[in-house]
């Protein structure tokens, strides 16, 4: 299996005075619904951890399993959602976790500030701490949550042998094709199984082909990729890449970040699904390569400013003068 670093090649390029300054390296695939490589850049076999950018597969349990039978749209959005912890986010996980009969100490994601500049700003002004409601993967655990109070289980469902994680595994190795080879502790406690690129990238071909009214997991992923479409807000927030890229699409194409730069697409309409991985984990970078990859298959608009933004820049600096740019080397 081969690590991250093996078989990189140059995708990003920063461009400062007509000179090129960094390079950012990596790897990206491009698969169809059947799971099979369309196009490739690098090597697809490296091993990641997909991070935040799998979130959809994990809550693939949670409507298998009839636990979300009756989840909103919202509701399956913030159960795939890195969102910014802005009162949109926080207030309806919130009510989710009180239908549940619940509340945010059950949650087991930990607390941070949220990325929200506003709701940053107003814990400020209030005088009060964060809590986990603000946390980027409240939504996520929101849905664990239900799945545990589904399956009987006990309260400690981010524990790799709890039956919420245990179905979490399953579901994930059977979408992407193979065994994970082992697992990390993600920032939200919960374990990531890691995987090849090109298993996490035929997983979103699957989750591409996949249509309600078939099998419980084709419709599992339909029902989260339309939700995470239908709903980009809540998947991430104002101003972040995720929502404006999906915003920019329309509704055609479902897109998530992951932590060190992971980035995958689901787009139903080409049968196509997408992944990315920057060797360094610099966000800049797996934001721009995708954003060039929704663009060279049509569903994302050259024109739309969240495309030229990440695939061109401009870089500025503090007086607001244009520095630089980026160049991405998609051969």
């Amino acid at each position: 299996m081969t690590e991250v670093n093996e078989g990189a090649v140059d995708l990003v390029e920063m461009i400062r005075g007509g000179r090129v300054e960094s390079v950012h390296r990596g790897h990206a695939v491009i698969c169809d619904g059947a799971g099979e490589i369309v196009e490739a850049w690098g090597d697809p076999s490296v091993i990641i951890y997909p991070r935040s950018s799998c979130k959809m597969m994990q809550a693939l349990p949670l409507l298998e399993s009839g636990a979300g039978r009756d989840l909103t749209q919202r509701q399956l959005a913030l159960a795939c959602a890195s969102h910014q912890g802005a009162a949109v986010h926080t207030s309806t996980v919130a009510a989710w976790l009180h239908d549940l009969g619940l509340g945010e100490s059950d949650l087991r994601c930990g607390a941070h500030m949220p990325y929200s500049d506003d709701a940053k700003a107003d814990l400020i002004r209030a005088g009060e701490a964060a809590c986990q409601l603000h946390n980027n993967c409240s939504g996520k655990h929101a849905g664990f949550l239900t799945l545990s109070r589904h399956l009987g289980a006990g309260p400690d469902y981010v524990e790799p042998d709890h039956p919420v994680q245990l179905a979490v595994r399953r579901a994930f190795e059977e979408v992407t094709g193979m065994e994970s080879p082992g697992y990390g502790i993600d920032g939200c406690s919960a374990p990531n199984f890691a995987t090849r690129l090109d298993a996490l990238g035929a997983a979103m071909g699957r989750f591409a082909r996949a249509r309600e009214g078939g099998n419980p997991r084709e419709d599992a992923m339909a029902r989260l990729t339309a939700a995470m479409a239908a709903e980009p807000v809540l998947v991430a927030g104002e101003g972040r890449a995720c929502t404006d890229l999906m915003r920019a699409m329309g509704g055609k194409a479902a897109v998530k970040t992951g932590a060190e730069a992971v980035f995958i697409a689901i787009i139903p309409e080409l049968d196509r699904g997408i992944a990315v991985k920057i060797v360094d984990g610099g966000t800049r970078a797996s934001e721009a390569v995708i954003a060039t990859l929704l663009v060279r298959l049509g569903v994302l608009p050259a024109e739309a400013p969240v495309a030229r933004r990440l695939t061109q820049g401009p870089i500025t600096n503090a007086r607001g003068k244009v520095t630089g740019g980026y160049e991405v080397r998609l051969a």
